[in-house]
């Protein structure tokens, strides 16, 4: 522990060690050490030293520190302390008060670092490992270190990381964690990260990004959030800009509607900190590089008018006309409206409804022509509006009309500032950069449009009191005699070129005034300095665009004599050497690059995008039409006679081909037509045929079957179908007829057995009575058979009608001898009876049984009867249809036979069959 001591600064014996010799040590006892404490404290050791001797403990300590993070994974202590360390000798911004000779070698020394520590690419696939881990004292440093890597030699460690299993998947996980601080640095390393690398950004894109990203921002409070907004916001535009796959990812994913918020910046604009300037200016640049120039123009579409749906577009119109918006924000603001509106047609229409909230309320349009003509404004300020003003009028006719009609006789309103009077004031102005903006801004207005070409001729201008108005063409010719500034004359020129370009009528106006033949050939023949050779070349194309299209019509100023002219006062040679300076003016080529007039200064402000579209399309043809030769010209004009002669007759043929061609096409489509229908109706006739085939089949069956239904002794299909229930209706019949048969004779058994009763019960009653009565006489036993009697009459349930208190006298011995003879045939009758009563109550049960089969057997046969009369309907009504589909048939031409005939032939065939056979 002594060691440690005077290590870190303790009282010790004897001379300090210097640092290179105490780190030697320390890395000595890192790599000797056993016990996991004493390594833990010299790793702590070595990570106090880093910072102040970097390059010691860089060269000898490295491979050490890799061997704990190999080795000792299980501790996050020693861990952290091995990546605190590797983050120092790495890092390159932790040096502060430097000059630029120092700082120049701790960049040098932390890329010589990076570049021993990527040697070995496990080395960053461990680092990837360690990420995973949620200990904050491993996680936080290995985010930071790795975000060092990246700083110094991004390439390297994007293309280990990318060929790494899980590799991007893994840093993704960082924008999840609880903890801020490791959130938040895990933003810079996907910065870092995604920087250059197309493919990473992909990745990055798929694992959900944009969605983490934007809720990320929302939670921050979008534009009022602080700087991790803008590192959100930063590593989204690394992830969109030149990236087309991610731009669709995130326009089809909806998330442009998800922007809408961020420009809700309300009515008090007057508290803008520093970071929400950034903040809005950041997600300005967002929404930009989604409708770039430079995307294809399908995205481009897609993006403008998903823009324009969800009221992105209406919200950034807002803040555009807001009050105490900052210069830089509004500034981006028109930028991103003009990218947002250039080339839609719905857009630009919205823009152009678009009202200022002033009183009366004037167009967005002329607000803001208002400001890049007034030399107050800022020029970055000035230059987005010129912009705005050219995507407006992109591709868009119907918005240059109405530009040129505010410059008309008949539309101009007195009362009213309008987009035309602004321009002319602009252009005629003594500020030389709204000269050139006016004279650009004009030209946008006349870009590929014949028609509004031709109109503008129209216009005129009260120059001053007591002079006839001139012509506006005529206006910008004098300014440029005059010898004004070299910026107002290059917007002239420029103006006056794409003005008369493919424009015959136009090129004869100009012509028309005597003095513009001979100021540019003395323009272009003069021998001026370097400012001028500009002008020099766009006085020489515009000399060339009256060549080229010059329609004769002017006898001075043929295509010849213009030629001639040149060849007489400049000469060919020094003609076309002049009209090649304006393609080798430097600027020239800044301004060819994009479509957003950017430049450093205002003096520097000379080509405009689309006029350097018009300069490379017409300097070829326009030399060789100067170097023509007048024989030439003539065999050209000869060629160009037959040719047109030759182009007459193929026009004709081909207008003759053409309709037949249409004619073709529409015999075509009849023939189509037809052959559908026709296939439709032999379908319809397939289907017909097969119907009537059905039908005729239905029809025989039923007549078969109803002709034997009309013969009554027949033992046909009728009888089949009726034989059963008839067979068991006449058994039915019989077995009732006999059953009430047996129940006759049965009531008359039983009638007689009653009378037998009855006269037995009589005869018991008298002998029963006379036996009492003598008993009364001989004695008891004569009574005992009397009540005898008188029981069994009991049990027969016949009343004696009275009785009364007797004795029981005795019987002789005749009558006892009967008593049971009497006895037994009471007996038999009582059963007898009885047997006679359950034969009949059986009987009646049959009966009752019967008349429910009778009653079921007739209803039977009235639904037979039913269905027999449904059939003859069905019968008939298919007789109908037969009749109408064989007159339909007959009508489409095909030959039906009646059924008589049908069944004549048919007799025809048996007959010569039996013929045959016979």
């Amino acid at each position: 522990m002594n060691f440690f001591r005077g290590v870190m600064g303790g009282q010790a014996a004897g001379p300090q060690p210097s640092g290179a010799e105490t780190i030697q040590k320390l890395c000595d006892r890192v790599a000797s050490s056993t016990l996991l404490e004493d390594r833990r404290d010299a790793v702590r050791a070595l990570k106090s030293l880093s910072k102040k001797y970097r390059m010691e403990v860089g060269t000898q300590a490295m491979d050490h520190l890799i061997t704990i993070l190999q080795t000792d994974r299980s501790d996050s202590e020693i861990v952290g302390y091995a990546l605190d360390t590797l983050y120092n000798i790495i890092c390159n911004d932790e040096e502060e008060e430097q000059d630029e000779n120092a700082q120049k070698q701790a960049d040098d020394l932390g890329a010589q670092f990076t570049d021993k520590f990527i040697e070995d690419p496990e080395h960053i696939t461990l680092l990837l490992t360690l990420l995973e881990e949620f200990d904050f004292h491993v996680r936080w440093p290995g985010v930071k270190l790795l975000t060092s890597l990246l700083k110094n030699q991004g390439v390297q460690v994007q293309g280990i990381i990318l060929v790494s299993p899980m590799g991007v998947s893994r840093l993704m996980d960082l924008l999840a964690d609880s903890r801020e601080v490791i959130r938040n640095d895990g933003l810079l390393l996907l910065q870092q990260l995604t920087k250059g690398n197309a493919a990473i950004q992909k990745i990055v894109a798929f694992e959900n990004a944009f969605e983490r990203l934007l809720d990320i921002i929302t939670e921050e409070g979008s534009s009022d959030g602080g700087i991790v907004v803008e590192d959100c916001l930063l590593l989204l535009l690394n992830l969109l800009k030149n990236n087309s796959s991610n731009q669709n990812f995130f326009k089809e994913g909806s998330y442009i509607q998800r922007m809408k918020p961020w420009f809700e910046v309300g009515d008090d604009n007057s508290g803008w900190s520093a970071q929400k300037v950034t903040n809005l200016h950041l997600m300005l640049q967002l929404v930009r590089v989604m409708v770039s120039p430079v995307n294809s123009p399908g995205a481009t579409a897609s993006c403008q008018k998903s823009m324009y749906q969800c009221g992105l577009l209406q919200q950034l119109c807002t803040i555009l006309m807001a009050t105490g918006v900052p210069a830089d924000i509004l500034t981006e603001t028109i930028n991103t409206v003009s990218e947002v509106i250039r080339g839609s047609q719905v857009n630009q229409d919205y823009f152009a409804s678009v009202n200022a909230p002033s009183n009366p309320p004037r167009p967005a349009i002329v607000v803001l022509l208002m400001s890049m003509v007034n030399e107050r404004q800022p020029f970055v300020l000035r230059c987005a509006v010129l912009y705005c003003f050219q995507c407006f009028l992109y591709k868009n006719q119907k918005g240059q009309g109405e530009i040129v009609a505010t410059l008309l006789p008949s539309t101009i309103d007195a009362n009213s500032i309008s987009a035309g009077q602004l321009l002319c004031g602009g252009l005629f102005s003594a500020d030389s950069l709204s000269n050139w903006c006016a004279a650009v801004a004009l030209a946008h207005a006349l870009q590929d449009n014949l028609t509004q070409k031709e109109q503008l001729l129209r216009v005129q201008l009260a120059t001053s009191l007591g002079k006839p108005p001139v012509s506006l063409l005529q206006q910008c010719t004098n300014i440029l005699s005059q010898g004004s500034k070299v910026q107002t004359r290059v917007g002239l020129l420029m103006l006056l070129c794409t003005w008369i370009s493919n424009c015959p009528i136009a090129v004869t106006h100009f012509l028309h005034n005597q003095e513009n033949v001979p100021f540019l050939t003395a323009q272009i023949s003069e021998n001026l300095g370097e400012d001028e050779r500009l002008v020099q070349g766009l006085c020489a194309l515009l000399l060339g665009i009256c060549i080229y299209y010059n329609d004769n019509s002017l006898e001075n100023y043929t295509k010849e004599k213009l030629k001639q002219l040149i060849e007489k006062r400049i000469g060919k040679e020094n003609f076309v050497e002049k009209l090649g300076f304006i393609t080798k003016h430097e600027l020239y080529s800044r301004a060819a690059q994009k479509p957003q007039p950017v430049f450093p200064s205002p003096e520097q402000m000379l080509f405009d995008h689309e006029f350097t579209k018009l300069v490379k399309e017409l300097e070829g043809v326009i030399t060789k039409a100067v170097h023509k030769s007048s024989e030439e010209e003539k065999k050209e004009e000869e060629v160009k006679k037959t040719l047109e002669q030759h182009d007459n007759i193929v026009t004709q043929y081909k207008e003759l081909i053409r309709e037949q061609d249409a004619q073709i096409q529409e015999l075509k489509e009849q023939v189509a037509s037809m052959t559908s229908q026709h296939e439709q109706m032999q379908t319809t006739i397939t289907q017909q045929l097969s119907q009537i085939q059905q039908h005729k089949d239905q029809y025989n069956i039923l007549k078969l079957k109803l002709g034997r239904l009309s013969q009554p002794n027949n033992q046909g299909d009728s009888s089949q179908m009726n034989g059963l229930q008839t067979e068991e209706l006449s058994q039915l019949r019989e077995e009732v007829e006999e059953l009430r048969k047996q129940h006759t004779l049965l009531q008359s058994q039983l009638s007689d057995k009653d009378a037998l009763i009855s006269s037995l019960v009589s005869n018991m009653w008298f002998v029963s009575w006379s036996v009492l009565f003598q008993g009364q006489i001989r004695g008891h036993k004569f009574c005992f058979c009397a009540a005898i009697l008188l029981y069994e009459c009991r049990m027969l349930k016949i009343s004696p009608g009275y009785h009364h208190q007797i004795s029981f006298p005795s019987f002789p011995s005749s009558l006892l001898r009967l008593l049971p003879m009497v006895q037994e045939e009471a007996k038999s009758l009582s059963d007898s009876r009885a047997d006679m009563e359950q034969q009949l109550a059986s009987a009646t049960s049959t009966v009752a049984i019967l008349q429910t089969e009778k009653t079921k057997l007739q209803t039977e046969v009235q639904e037979s009867k039913k269905e027999q009369d449904d059939l003859l309907m069905l019968l008939a009504d298919q007789d109908q249809k037969i009749h109408s589909l064989k007159q339909r048939l007959k009508d489409l031409g095909e030959t039906v036979e009646d059924e008589d005939d049908l069944d004549a032939r048919d007799q025809t065939d048996d007959e010569d069959e039996d013929d045959d056979e016979d």
